[in-house]
């Protein structure tokens, strides 16, 4: 592998790890307002609904200029949402702007290795990129649960800025700023990816264009037999994973009486089951067989109903 590839990977991680961990802050700051126990969920839905709404523009833009500075950018986006957290922003708007940056991000990481790396070595840069997303999905998640604990962020609220007067006097604030470090770092790394000397001019800066461009292929993925599999499951897994993991942070609290940082430590097992699996898809199940793993996704449907009994 070239010695930009592993930047790419590095860059990826820190910039993942932060998303992770600001998911858990970010509920700890809603609750620390007192909010409506509706607006958990709702983080999610203000974080997700950039890739949705700007799906067919985000490709253009990442392609529009080296990834490396795309990837710059929307790492700075992020900080500039955590900031707003900062200074008394509703979480779900400052949240949103996160996931406008990271919707943003997303096309520059994968389409960079296209550029970078030759055909052969493209399925295992690609697991390389997913390795280093599930571990920073585990690590955040468990980051974000260790920063809010009383003796983590006992130490972190009694450090004082020289000079300057910080508005972080609380343990979520005290948690976004060592986030706002991690975007920062990610941030730095970018500054260090490689430009390809690919051509960066897209076919066109017309909105309504892109829009129908993304259309048509959308389409024709519908129209495809085992597009429609991979688009149809694909969307029921994401929609009921993310519903899961807030209904699974209110079902530790009321079935095995954990507080939000314990509850936490749930969802980085269920990473770490992610992880699991991957390595196994990866060695036993190949493309032709993909279809294969489906009754895989309906026994753990039933795995998910078990867990009512479990106290």
């Amino acid at each position: 592998m070239k010695r930009g590839f592993y930047t790419i990977i590095a860059a990826q991680f820190f910039s993942s790890l932060a998303d992770n961990a600001l998911l858990i802050a970010a509920i700890a700051l809603l609750r620390g307002l007192h909010e409506p126990p509706w607006m958990t969920p709702a983080l999610k839905q203000s974080f997700v609904v950039s890739y949705v709404v700007l799906a067919p523009l985000v490709g253009a833009f990442a392609d529009s200029m080296p990834k490396g500075r795309v990837m710059l950018i929307t790492n700075a986006i992020k900080i500039v949402g955590c900031a707003m957290m900062l200074f008394d922003v509703h979480p779900l708007l400052a949240y949103g702007l996160v996931g406008l940056g990271a919707a943003a991000y997303s096309p520059a990481k994968y389409g960079i290795l296209t550029e970078l790396l030759p055909p052969q070595q493209l399925v295992v840069a690609n697991g390389w990129i997913e390795g280093a997303t599930v571990g920073s999905i585990i690590i955040g998640v468990l980051l974000g649960g260790a920063l809010i604990t009383p003796r983590v962020s006992t130490v972190l609220l009694g450090f004082d800025f020289p000079v300057i007067d910080l508005p972080i006097d609380t343990p979520p604030a005290a948690a976004i700023t060592i986030i706002m470090a991690l975007y920062l770092i990610a941030a730095i790394i970018n500054g260090f990816i490689p430009d390809t000397g690919v051509d960066h001019r897209v076919p066109s800066k017309n909105p309504l264009y892109l829009i129908r461009e993304f259309a048509h292929c959308v389409a024709l993925l519908w129209r495809d037999r085992l597009g429609q599999i991979t688009l149809a499951t694909t969307t029921l897994f994401w929609g009921a994973g993310a519903t899961l993991q807030f209904i699974v942070i209110d079902w530790a609290a009321r079935s095995l009486s954990l507080d939000l940082s314990q509850a936490s430590m749930l969802q980085g097992v269920v990473a770490v089951g992610v992880a699991v699996g991957a390595l196994l898809a990866a060695k036993f199940v190949t493309l032709r067989r993909s279809v294969n793993v489906l009754p895989v996704g309906a026994a753990m449907g039933v795995v998910v109903m078990v867990m009512i009994f479990v106290t």
